[in-house]
C-alpha cells in the first residue's frame, strides 16, 4: 500500500521530471511520438515545464477525451504556467466544467497537512456591506491577537474596505490574502469600543475545529461543529468532539462547513464514518471513478511521478503513480465501504450548514450520507467539486488538474452546479458560531423542535444602508475567496 500525497512531505522523494520524452527519447529530432511530440526536442527550462502540464493533461485530465495533439495546442506560444493551464481549462472537451484547476508553490501540501503559515484568519462583507472577521483558527497569529469572527474591520494596513472602492478590495487581497510578513487592522467589536490590532505572519498548526457545543431542544439534544477545513491532522479533534456527543446524547447533528474548500479525501471519509449508522457497516460508501486513460493503465507519463514507498512485501522501494491501480473496484481500492468509527449511534437527523464556498471533500461528505440518513441542506447552494485530484510535480510546482470523480453508493455524484439547499438562508457574519440566533444555525434548531423551517423574509434581507444589492455584495466577497477548493487523494491505494 502507498499514500499518494503525504501531508507535509508530498512528493518529498519525487524526482525533478518536466517529461519523459526529454529524458529518455533515442530517436531523432525529426521522428515524432502518438502525441505528435518531437522527440529529442530541446527547449528552456520554461518551455520544457509548458510542455509537461500539457502532456500530463493528455494522460490524466478528467476531461481529456477529445483534446488536441501537443503540435496542435502548441503549449510553448502561452507567456505563462498559468496560460497555459488556463487554454486547457478552456477547451471543448471540458464543457466549460473546469473551474478547478490550478498551479502551486507546495502550500496546499502544508496547509493539508495542518500547518499554516498566514496570519489565520479571513474576511467577507456581511448584510450590512461591512467588512466582518469570518473566522479566526485557534492558536493562529490573530487568535492570539484576540481577533473574534464578527468583528467589523474599519482600516487594513491603513487603508480603507468599502466594498465599492477597487481601490480598497485590492488592498484587502494584497493585505490580508498576500505574502507580507505583517498586517495592521482597525476593528469594532460587537459591543462596541475600537481596536487597532497588528498580527504577524508565522507557522502555526491548524485546528480545523473551530466551536462545538450541544443544545437541548424540547427532549432533544443537538451536537454542533463548525468544521474549517479537511486536513490530515484532524482526526484526533473529531475523535475528541464526537465522544463528547456521545457522553451529551446527541441524537441530532448539525455540521458547519460554510467555509469548508475541502482538504483530504480521507479525513472525509472518517468523518462519514463517524455520522454514518452501524447499520450501514461493509456497504458501499462511494466509488472513484478516474480518467479512462488511467483506468486502462495508459497514463504512462506517471511513471516520471516516482516516490519511495513500502511495497506489499513491507520492503521499500522506488515506485511511480503508473505502479498503482486506477480501476472502479474495491480489489483496486477505488471502492470504499462504510465502517463505522466512535460510538455516537443513533442519529436521525443531519443538517448541513452550507454556501458557495462549501466544496469537494465536504461536498463527498454531505454525499456519502444523502442515501442513508435524513439529511438536510441549510444556506446556499454549494460550489459544485465532484471532482478530485493529486499532486503532479512539475519542476518547482505541483500542477492540480481533475483526475477522478466520486459517486455515492446510488451512483450520485453529478454536482458540478453545487448541491441545493431545503432552506435558502444568508451567512449571518454579525453573530459568532454557535450563537442560536445565528440565522443558520437557528433554522436548524427551529427544524429540530417543528419539523419544518421558519418562512422569514428576513432570513436573506440586507440591512445595508449603502443601498448595496445582495448580487454586489457576494460579488465582492467572491473577489475575497482565496480558499483552498479541493478534493485530495490521500488514501492508501493499493499497487498493481
Amino acid at each position: 500500500m502507498l499514500k499518494r500525497l503525504t501531508s507535509q512531505n508530498a512528493f518529498l522523494y519525487a524526482l525533478l521530471v518536466v517529461v519523459g520524452f526529454t529524458v529518455s527519447c533515442k530517436k531523432s529530432a525529426n521522428d515524432t511520438d502518438a502525441n505528435a511530440v518531437p522527440q529529442g526536442a530541446s527547449g528552456t527550462r520554461e518551455e520544457l515545464t509548458k510542455d509537461s502540464i500539457y502532456l500530463y493533461a493528455q494522460q490524466t485530465y478528467f476531461w481529456n477525451v477529445g483534446m488536441p495533439a501537443y503540435t496542435s495546442f502548441n503549449p510553448r506560444q502561452y507567456t505563462s504556467n498559468n496560460a497555459v493551464l488556463n487554454a486547457i481549462k478552456a477547451l471543448p472537451s471540458t464543457g466549460g466544467k473546469d473551474k478547478y484547476s490550478f498551479i502551486d508553490d507546495g502550500s496546499v501540501a502544508s496547509q493539508l497537512g495542518g500547518v499554516g503559515g498566514d496570519y489565520g484568519f479571513s474576511a467577507n462583507f456581511d448584510a450590512s456591506d461591512l467588512l466582518r472577521v469570518k473566522y479566526v483558527y485557534p492558536g493562529s497569529p490573530a487568535d492570539v491577537q484576540g481577533l473574534k469572527r464578527g468583528y467589523q474591520i474599519t482600516k487594513v494596513n491603513g487603508g480603507g474596505t468599502s466594498r465599492a472602492s477597487s481601490s480598497d478590495i485590492a488592498n484587502l487581497n494584497t493585505s490580508i490574502f498576500g505574502d507580507n510578513p505583517s498586517i495592521s487592522l482597525t476593528v469594532v467589536k460587537p459591543g462596541g469600543g475600537t481596536q487597532d490590532i497588528v498580527i504577524n505572519r508565522s507557522t502555526y498548526t491548524i485546528n480545523p475545529v473551530l466551536y462545538t457545543n450541544t443544545y437541548t431542544v424540547g427532549a432533544k439534544k443537538i451536537g454542533y461543529i463548525v468544521f474549517n477545513s479537511f486536513t490530515t491532522n484532524a482526526v484526533p479533534a473529531l475523535d475528541a468532539a464526537f465522544a463528547k456527543f456521545t457522553t451529551d446524547g446527541v441524537t441530532e447533528l448539525v455540521v458547519d462547513l460554510r467555509y469548508n474548500g475541502g482538504g483530504s479525501v480521507s479525513t472525509s471519509e472518517t468523518f462519514t464514518n463517524l455520522i454514518a449508522p452501524p447499520s450501514q457497516n461493509g456497504k458501499v460508501m462511494y466509488t472513484t471513478y478516474w480518467t479512462k486513460t488511467m483506468q486502462d493503465g495508459a497514463a504512462t507519463i506517471l511513471q516520471n511521478q516516482k516516490f519511495y514507498a513500502k511495497g506489499n512485501d513491507g520492503v521499500t522501494r522506488l515506485y511511480s503513480y503508473a505502479d498503482v491501480s486506477y480501476k472502479p473496484t474495491l480489489a483496486a481500492g477505488n471502492q470504499e465501504s462504510f465502517a463505522k468509527r466512535g460510538t455516537l449511534n443513533g442519529l436521525t437527523r443531519v443538517y448541513f450548514l452550507v454556501t458557495s464556498g462549501t466544496a469537494s471533500a465536504s461536498e463527498l461528505l454531505i454525499n456519502n450520507l444523502k442515501p442513508i440518513m435524513d439529511v438536510k441542506l441549510i444556506g446556499k447552494t454549494t460550489y459544485g467539486k465532484p471532482v478530485g485530484f493529486f499532486s503532479i510535480r512539475i519542476d518547482k510546482n505541483d500542477l492540480y488538474i481533475p483526475q477522478f470523480q466520486t459517486k455515492n453508493q446510488l451512483d450520485q455524484g453529478d454536482y458540478f452546479s453545487g448541491m441545493t439547499v431545503n432552506k435558502d438562508v444568508a451567512d449571518d457574519l454579525s453573530k459568532d458560531f454557535g450563537d442560536p440566533e445565528e440565522r443558520m444555525l437557528a433554522q436548524a434548531l427551529y427544524y429540530s423542535a417543528n419539523n419544518n423551517f421558519t418562512a422569514l423574509a428576513k432570513d436573506n434581507n440586507l440591512s445595508s444602508t449603502s443601498g448595496a444589492t445582495r448580487v454586489q455584495i457576494d460579488a465582492a466577497n467572491e473577489k475575497l475567496d482565496h480558499e483552498f477548493k479541493g478534493m485530495v487523494e490521500t488514501r492508501a491505494l493499493k499497487f498493481k
